[in-house]
């Protein structure tokens, strides 16, 4: 080998050896690096807590009863059956109360608007009552004023032989709703052309024929949303029974379907002797969205089970009833327990003679914060508690005149207290209860649902 091949080969090797090193080096300090921390640098994000402010707390009426058709020549024309007499209050609350455009002159809905009360909306509530007794009419109703919501389902009424059923869609607000109407029948959900973007000006009240929407449906379902503003939604429904009367009333809503609804307050009274064996007490149960099976229980006014628990198949979209028979004279709860969200009321009657009137029963939610309650001017007015929870309960029951009242509720029971006045109660639970008012005398049966006050909006943090 000559001496320049014996420098090149040397030459080579030293680049290969310190090309290795080189690469052993990177490798450990990549490890070294792995191993051992990095300094860190890292900022904290301006966050600022802010609680929204409250909004005022605005209720609708259902206003005055109506009759359709009593002019032959203007069969569509709706008339005043009788005025609607509406208890509001606190009086301490700022509240503002406006007489809204309805289908009948001079005689439309009561509205109510009460500011927050600091950082909470303000503790209000009203209701009405109205009776009535006439030829083509009669019976006692009485309903909660209540928020209006952009979804509502009601269930009753009927558009049957001899129903004159009505929706009834308010908006107390200061811009137009549009609503769409569905009804849910024996042929699932029907869409008709007078339910399709129907307009409710602001502060005004529309009625809509329920036979217009469905014919010939023995246990409808309404499911009404809207867009623009929300509406108050409530069926008022009458029957006659071979040229008589045999009840009116204004059917409250549910704001939405749930796997658990509880009906409390259903009133039952004595039946007459000779009325045979009609049903005097129906629950109506729709699954609006899937197939499944419902468990239909009752309960006494203490929350004992009555009877045995019946299930029921439930098919999407098809309402379907179960008569409670056998149910003595008194106050109960009905409970729907489904595997699919449902929708339920019950229907009872004082009877099927001259001068019988009928109710139907909402699901109430529970009430788990200090809430107004307004009764109207009515017989024998009761207020009925039931516990879902497996702890007691106890409700601070407040009168008008300021008197209070500690009932007790037990686990997984129900209490009923008769009230001794119309006005303004407020109830304070320690946990969650549902409730419910009802009315009943002979000739005269009402009740609805105890919906709790709106809870103040909690902090939120905005990141800026």
């Amino acid at each position: 080998m000559t001496e320049r091949r014996r420098f090149g080969w040397a030459l080579t090797s030293a680049r290969v050896i310190a090309g290795a090193a080189a690469a052993v080096a990177v490798v450990i300090a990549v490890v070294l690096a792995i191993a051992f921390p990095w300094p860190t640098v890292s900022t904290e994000p301006v966050r600022v807590e802010a609680t929204p402010a409250p909004s005022d707390t605005v209720l609708a009426c259902d206003g005055p009863l109506l009759v359709l058709g009593r002019t032959v020549e203007q069969a569509g024309q709706l008339d005043l059956a009788a005025a609607q007499s509406v208890v509001s209050g606190p009086g301490s609350a700022d509240a503002s109360e406006r007489a809204l455009t309805g289908p009948v002159p001079d005689e439309g809905p009561l509205s109510f608007t009460a500011a927050p009360d600091g950082s909470a909306p303000a503790a209000f509530a009203a209701a009405g009552s109205a009776s009535v007794e006439a030829a083509d009419l009669r019976g006692y109703a009485a309903s909660a004023c209540r928020p209006p919501l952009l979804e509502s389902w009601v269930v009753g009424g009927a558009t049957t032989t001899g129903s004159n059923d009505l929706v009834v869609l308010t908006n107390p607000g200061v811009v137009a709703a549009t609503v769409q109407v569905t009804v849910y029948g024996a042929a699932g959900a029907q869409s008709a052309p007078g339910g399709v973007d129907r307009v409710v000006p602001a502060r005004s009240q529309i009625v809509v024929p329920l036979a217009g929407l469905l014919r010939d449906e023995a246990s409808p379902v309404v499911h009404v949303t809207a867009a623009g503003a929300p509406v108050a939604v409530a069926v008022q429904s009458s029957l006659t029974r071979t040229l008589l009367p045999g009840g009116v009333d204004q059917v409250s809503p549910l704001a939405a379907a749930a796997d658990r609804q509880v009906i409390p307050g259903v009133v039952m009274l004595a039946p007459a002797a000779d009325e045979g064996a009609q049903a005097r007490a129906i629950v109506r149960v729709l699954a609006p969205a899937g197939d499944g099976e419902a468990q239909v229980s009752v309960q006494d006014e203490t929350g004992r089970a009555v009877g045995e628990t019946a299930t029921v198949p439930l098919a999407a979209g098809i309402p379907i009833e179960l008569e409670l028979p056998g149910l003595a004279a008194g106050t109960y709860s009905v409970v729907v327990e489904a595997d699919a969200p449902v929708v339920a009321g019950v229907w009872s009657t004082t009877g099927f003679g001259e001068g019988s009137d009928y109710a139907w029963f909402a699901a109430a939610p529970e009430v788990d914060l200090p809430t107004a309650v307004a009764v109207p001017g009515g017989t024998a007015p009761t207020m009925s508690f039931v516990n879902d929870r497996a702890a007691d309960a106890t409700v601070v029951l407040t009168s008008p005149t300021g008197s209070t009242r500690d009932v007790e509720v037990p686990a997984s029971g129900a209490v009923q207290v008769e009230l001794a006045e119309s006005g303004v109660y407020t109830l304070d639970p320690s946990a969650p209860v549902r409730a419910g008012v009802s009315f009943a005398a002979a000739g005269a049966l009402a009740g609805y649902p105890v919906w709790g006050a709106d809870a103040a909006a909690p902090p939120i943090v905005v990141f800026p």
